[in-house]
C-alpha cells in the first residue's frame, strides 16, 4: 500500500554492508544489511527521541488552529464584549462548569461561506461557526464525576450576532444527540439573532428540514433543559429558548419570535431592539421563570438550578424550628406570606422561586430537604385569599409536568378556599384548566406530600393533593388548618339561607351568621378532622421536614 515501514535491530552497532538497493522488490526473510554489533551505535534509533514532539509541524498546527478560537486570539471581538457589560461565550462556560472539564465538539467548525469569503478569514473571523458547546461536569466533586456530566452550548454573540448557521445547526443536532442517548442534562445559552441568510454554501433553499428545533423538543422530558439569555436573542434562538423547562433571563434580554428587520418586513412596523420582547414583558407573561441583573447571576444560577437535578446535596442547614411554628398566624383571617411558611420547611436558603411575577396565585419553586431536591407547589394566600384561577392552576399544572420530567418529589403547600369562581373565572377557561390538575395529579409518578396550613376546602384544596386526602404518601395539617367540601361562609350562606333570611333584623342576621361559621370552623378544624382519620396527623409545623424525609426520598 506504498507505505513506508521501519526495518529495526534488536541491538545497536554500524552498518557494515547494504544488500539492496532503493527501489528494488524484498521478498521475507531476505538479507537486507550486516551490522557490526561490537562498535557503538552513533544514535538512538528511537524515534521518539530523533524527534521531539514540541517540534511535530502536524501537532503544531492542530494547537495553532485550536489557539485561534479562543478569548486571548481575539483581543478586540473580547474588548467590545467586554465594552457593553457582558461577558465572553467562554467565559460564561468556564464559570459555569468544574475548571478545565469542557470536551468541546466541533471548535475548529467555520461558517459555511467558503463560496464568497477567504477560508484564512472565516478561520480568523467565525472560530467554531459562533457556537461553543461540548460536555463538561458541574460539582463533580459533589455528585460524582459520571453522574455530574451536562451537555453545555452558547451562541458567540462575537461572530455574526450569534446567528444559526449551517455548520453550527449541525453542532446542535449532534449535542442534542448525544444528550439523548446519555441521558445529559442540557445548559443553553442563547443570545443570538436567529437565522443566518448570509450561508451560502449550501444547495437547500428553505432550510426547514433543519433537525435541530425537533432534536431539542424530543429532549423534552427526557433530560432537564435549561435556557440561559442575557440581551437579544430572536427567531430560532428564541424558540429554542422556550423549549426549555426553565428559562433564565437578564433583565437587559429582548425576547421575541422575530428581531426588527423581520418584524418591519412583514409591515408590523419599524422597532428598536430594545422594544422586541423586554424582560419586563416577559416576567409577567410566563416566558421567564428566573430574572437576574447580567449573565454573571444568570450563570451563577443556572449552576445551582442544574444541581437540582444531578441529585441530593451532602451540604445543607436546616431552618430555625420557629420559622414554621410562626409563619401562620393564630387569628385565621389574617394574612401572612406563604414564602415564611416554605422557608420554614426546606433547607435554609434552598428555594429557588420561578416566575414569581406570573400568576402570583400560585408559588413553585425548586428546593431542598436535607439536601434532597423536590418541587414545591403553594397557595399564596395574599392573592384572591389563595383561590385557584385560571392562570394559577396554568402555573401549577406546569410545574407537575417539570416535576415530572425531572424526577422529582412534590410537596404542596395547601392553603385555598377553593377555586375562583363567578362569570368571569369561566370565561377565562378554569373548567378545562382546573380539569387539568385532576388529569395531571392522578398521573403522578413522584412521589408527593401535601402540608395543609390553613384553609382546605373544596375542589381547589384536593386539586393541590392529587385529587383527595388519601392521594399523597402524607396528608398532614398544622395545627391552623381547617377542612370543609367549601369555604365556610359560602356553606353557611348555601346551608342556612332560610334560617338567615328569617332573622327580625340585620344585626340579628349577622350575629347567627358569625355563630354558624364558628360552628362549622370548630367542627373542620384540623384536630377534629384528624378524629375521623380523614387526614394522618396533625403536627408541629417543625415537624413537616421529618414526613418529607421519610416519604418522599426513598
Amino acid at each position: 500500500m506504498k507505505m513506508e515501514h521501519p526495518v529495526n535491530s534488536d541491538e545497536g552497532g554500524r552498518v557494515l554492508d547494504v544488500a539492496v538497493s532503493v527501489g528494488d522488490l524484498v521478498e521475507a526473510g531476505q538479507l537486507l544489511l550486516s551490522i557490526d554489533t561490537t562498535v557503538a551505535a552513533g544514535r538512538d534509533a528511537d524515534p521518539a527521541t530523533i524527534l521531539p514532539r514540541d517540534e511535530r509541524r502536524d501537532l503544531a498546527d492542530v494547537v495553532a488552529r485550536h489557539r485561534l478560537g479562543l478569548d486571548a486570539a481575539r483581543p478586540d471581538a473580547v474588548r467590545a464584549r467586554h465594552e457593553r457589560g457582558h461577558r465572553t461565550t467562554r467565559e460564561n462556560i468556564e464559570a459555569l462548569i468544574d475548571p478545565g472539564s469542557l470536551v468541546e465538539y466541533g471548535p475548529l467548525a467555520i461558517a459555511a461561506q467558503r463560496r464568497r469569503r477567504d477560508v484564512e478569514e472565516l478561520i480568523e473571523r467565525t472560530p467554531a461557526d459562533g457556537l461553543v458547546g461540548g460536555i463538561a461536569t458541574i460539582d463533580a466533586e459533589q455528585f460524582g464525576a459520571a453522574d455530574a456530566r451536562c451537555v453545555v452550548a452558547s451562541y458567540d454573540y462575537t461572530v455574526l450576532a450569534g446567528t444559526q448557521g449551517m455548520t453550527n445547526h449541525a453542532k446542535k443536532d449532534r449535542l442534542f444527540d448525544i444528550a439523548e442517548r446519555l441521558e445529559l442534562p442540557v445548559i443553553f445559552f442563547t443570545e443570538g439573532g436567529g437565522g443566518r441568510p448570509g450561508d451560502v454554501d449550501q444547495s437547500g433553499v428553505s432550510w426547514l428540514d433543519c433537525l435541530a428545533f425537533a432534536l431539542f423538543g424530543r429532549l423534552a422530558g427526557r433530560t432537564p433543559l435549561i435556557g440561559v439569555n442575557d440581551g437579544y436573542c430572536f427567531a430560532g434562538n428564541a424558540a429554542l429558548l422556550g423549549t426549555c423547562d426553565i428559562v433564565i433571563a437578564s433583565t437587559r434580554s429582548n425576547i421575541g419570535m422575530g428581531g426588527p428587520a423581520m418584524i418591519e418586513g412583514g409591515g408590523l412596523g419599524t422597532f428598536m431592539p430594545e422594544e422586541v420582547g423586554p424582560a419586563d414583558v416577559h416576567r409577567t407573561n410566563g416566558v421567564v421563570d428566573v430574572l437576574v441583573n447580567d449573565d454573571v447571576e444568570a450563570t451563577a444560577i443556572a449552576r445551582r438550578i442544574v444541581g437540582y437535578a444531578l441529585g441530593p446535596s451532602d451540604v445543607w442547614t436546616a431552618p430555625a424550628a420557629e420559622a414554621s411554628r410562626l409563619a401562620v398566624p393564630e387569628d385565621r383571617k389574617r394574612v401572612y406570606d406563604i414564602h415564611r411558611a416554605i422557608d420554614g420547611i426546606v433547607d435554609h436558603d434552598s428555594f429557588i422561586e420561578l416566575r414569581p411575577h406570573y400568576q402570583p396565585g400560585i408559588v413553585i419553586g425548586l428546593a431542598r430537604v436535607e439536601g434532597h431536591p423536590l418541587l414545591v407547589i403553594a397557595n399564596n394566600p395574599v392573592h384572591l385569599s389563595g383561590a385557584i384561577d385560571h392562570g394559577g392552576a396554568l402555573k401549577a399544572a406546569d410545574a407537575m409536568r417539570l416535576a415530572e420530567s425531572w424526577g422529582l418529589p412534590v410537596l404542596f403547600v395547601c392553603d385555598t378556599p377553593g377555586f375562583m369562581v363567578g362569570p368571569d373565572s369561566d370565561a377565562a377557561g378554569l373548567p378545562r384548566s382546573a380539569g387539568e390538575l385532576f388529569r395531571l395529579g392522578a398521573n403522578l409518578t413522584v412521589p408527593f406530600g401535601t402540608v395543609i396550613t390553613r384553609k382546605c376546602y373544596g375542589l381547589g384544596a384536593q386539586a393541590m393533593m392529587g385529587g383527595g386526602l388519601r392521594q399523597p404518601l402524607f396528608s398532614v395539617a398544622w395545627p391552623t388548618g381547617e377542612f370543609g367540601p367549601m369555604g365556610l361562609e359560602g356553606a353557611v350562606h348555601l346551608g342556612f339561607r332560610r334560617e338567615l333570611d328569617g332573622a327580625a333584623t340585620l344585626e340579628e342576621r349577622d350575629r347567627m351568621f358569625d355563630e354558624l361559621v364558628d360552628k362549622m370552623y370548630e367542627h373542620g378544624r384540623a384536630l377534629n378532622v384528624a378524629t375521623h382519620f380523614e387526614i394522618d396527623d396533625v403536627i408541629d409545623p417543625a415537624d413537616t421536614r421529618r414526613w418529607v424525609t421519610t416519604l418522599l426520598f426513598g
